[in-house]
């Protein structure tokens, strides 16, 4: 990939990242946003950290990039449906990083760490909250 080319699919990405869209929360109460990036220059770029508003408003359990529907491999929740303690809700901004095609990490100033694995397969989240 050229220079030029690297640039405009980053530029891209970024567009499409600022027009995330909110789908809702998961099983367990747990919450998931959206931050959608064209599949070319997500499969061009696994690697890549990006802001990311973590849904998080009944828990911590799912998020969708782009068209991939991932799980938190531990997903959190306070017991009674809501984010635990330290987290914002219903979004807490942070840094979700594509490792691998299957594997994202979101992480925020506030030193949470969240490893979430791709749901092969999944064209929904598993529950959405209320």
């Amino acid at each position: 990939m050229t220079q030029i080319a690297g640039q405009r699919a980053l530029t891209l990405l970024a567009l499409a990242l600022a027009a995330g869209v909110l789908t809702g929360c998961s099983k367990a109460d747990a919450g998931a946003e959206v931050a959608k990036a064209p599949p070319s220059v997500r499969a061009a770029q696994p690697a890549r950290a990006m802001p990311f508003e973590l849904y998080t408003h009944c828990g911590i359990d799912e998020a969708r990039i782009g068209s991939t529907y991932f799980e938190a491999r531990t997903p959190l929740s306070n017991g009674a449906g809501s984010p635990p303690e330290g987290w914002d809700n219903p979004y807490q901004r942070g840094t979700m990083t594509l490792k691998s095609p299957t594997e994202a990490v979101f992480t925020d100033d506030a030193g949470h760490e969240v490893t979430f694995r791709a749901r092969p397969g999944a064209d929904a989240f598993k529950r959405l909250c209320r």
